[in-house]
């Protein structure tokens, strides 16, 4: 089974031709897809295309829009997810990259995020860059303070955080920046990440993986991403297939196995 973990399908790239773009998926052999929530006050928008049976969401603010409510609570984002088509809490954490909220407010909404996926005990989707040691702080501190699972989304960042990660039992994705010519750093934090925690992701629109680079990026394309982690490990494609499969469905625990 190919499953995208990570889509953006409500973001306004896709209000020409949505359903097109999802049939694609399919026809290329998606079999399931999580839609990401990038805000919670855009989550009715998110939401709304996991009425498809193979179409899930998540609900969460990205560290660019903490500053839009710096007060969000673990309650609003647990009551949110008792919907039975949520399956994890994110997209959230710190982003030092581009700062578009301030510092404090990103990790005072990432905590809030733990606190949820803590309570609920669906996986936290967490975004990470240019934050590596104030990520892994906060990480390891809240995980002391009560055990939840994490995935580390689109995992761009030093091995050093990623050792860390792991220690704490963390998932990781891979993106198509895995197939970029000048990824090696990321291709050799991709050897080392736990061979039974690693799954795929378009994060489209963005990130198009070779042979789409520049192009909007979309679900259809991650067989590629998947393809580049097979040759990355040295595994063959069914192989790949089958530990991301297994991987998938072991962190995203509230999607019934087919």
């Amino acid at each position: 089974m190919i499953i995208d973990s990570h889509v953006n399908l409500h973001a306004p790239q896709f209000d020409e031709d949505r359903q097109a773009v999802i049939e694609r998926a399919r026809a290329a052999g998606v079999a399931l897809m999580v839609n990401i929530s990038d805000r919670v006050s855009n989550f009715a928008a998110c939401r709304a295309l996991a009425d498809q049976p193979d179409i899930w969401c998540t609900v969460g603010t990205h560290p660019h829009e903490a500053k839009e409510d710096p007060e969000l609570s673990a309650q609003t984002l647990i009551a949110l997810a008792a919907d039975p088509r949520v399956v994890g809490i994110g997209e959230c954490g710190l982003d030092f990259h581009y700062d578009l909220s301030p510092r404090d407010i990103q990790a005072q909404v990432f905590r809030a995020h733990i606190a949820a996926a803590r309570e609920t005990g669906l996986p936290l989707v967490v975004h990470t860059r240019e934050a590596d040691e104030v990520m892994g702080e906060i990480l390891e501190a809240e995980h002391a303070a009560g055990p939840f699972r994490l995935l580390m989304h689109c995992y761009t960042s030093g091995a050093e955080l990623a050792r860390r990660c792991a220690d704490l039992g963390a998932w990781f994705s891979v993106s198509g920046i895995a197939t970029f010519k000048a990824a090696e750093d990321v291709r050799a934090v991709i050897r080392e990440m736990p061979a039974d925690r690693i799954i795929v992701e378009t994060d489209c629109p963005y990130l198009a993986p070779i042979p789409h680079r520049g192009r909007r990026n979309e679900p259809a394309y991650v067989p590629h991403v998947l393809a580049k982690l097979a040759e990355v490990r040295g595994w063959s494609m069914a192989e790949a297939e089958a530990r991301t499969t297994e991987a998938f469905f072991n962190l995203f625990t509230r999607i019934t196995r087919p």
